[in-house]
């Protein structure tokens, strides 16, 4: 029996990822602040880079003495806020090409609605929030709020200390860390997929009490 097409596009995508995540110790090891510079800023326009786990392991790296734990840190900022400052303009000129594009994917799609909810609720406090600890939905969040029409000063001044908080967390703890980097990178991943659903299952919570509330308003009058 062949295996699916779908099954195979998956395993070559896995197989793709763990040669890439084998590569990196020594790509950052070798070019860490100019690789670290160019992973977070692609992170934080929706492209899919490991900028979290790449940073974990500069941690390490940094730690063992092959690399300089500040140029690094240097290098991850600068490059999450340039990712960040360029995703806030292309939202905010760009709304109609963006959200076809993002919407080709479902799951690029899902992030987006989440995103440009979370902003709308949220506003500012919310684009620190989409920085750390519930990073996964940052990329979107920046283009989210340049479509909404954010302030670009407001967006600024809540997400410049939101991605300082995110990379020294994630460099931090690498540093620290270095002999236990893998549960380390496991935990992170973990802590923010908690985070994530508990957001999710309070978001439901209020879903429902809403509904319920219409319902009784209906059956009354």
């Amino acid at each position: 029996m062949t295996e699916p097409a779908d099954g195979t596009l998956a395993l070559k995508t896995m197989e793709k990822a763990a040669e890439f995540e084998a590569w990196l110790p020594m790509a950052l090891a070798a070019h860490g602040p100019s690789l670290m510079f160019l992973l977070c800023g692609l992170s934080c326009l929706a492209l899919p880079v490991p900028a979290s786990l790449a940073m974990l392991i500069a941690g390490a790296i940094a730690a063992t003495g092959d690399a300089e734990l500040w140029q690094l840190a240097v290098a991850s900022f600068l490059g999450a806020i340039t990712g960040d400052q360029i995703a806030y303009f292309v939202g905010r000129a760009g709304r109609g090409p963006l959200i076809r594009w993002l919407d080709r994917a479902p799951k690029r799609r899902d992030a987006r609605l989440r995103a440009e909810d979370w902003t709308r609720r949220r506003g500012g406090p919310g684009v620190l929030l989409s920085r750390w600890p519930i990073s996964p939905l940052g990329p979107y969040v920046n283009f989210a709020a340049g479509a909404a029409g954010l302030g670009w000063s407001r967006f600024a001044a809540w997400g410049i200390p939101g991605e300082a908080v995110w990379v020294g967390i994630n460099l931090g703890l690498g540093y620290l860390f270095a002999d236990q980097i893998a549960h380390v990178a496991m935990l992170a991943h973990e802590v923010a997929g908690l985070v994530i659903l508990m957001l999710a299952l309070i978001g439901l919570g209020i879903w429902r009490a809403r509904r319920r509330a219409g319902q009784l308003r209906d059956s009354e009058g």
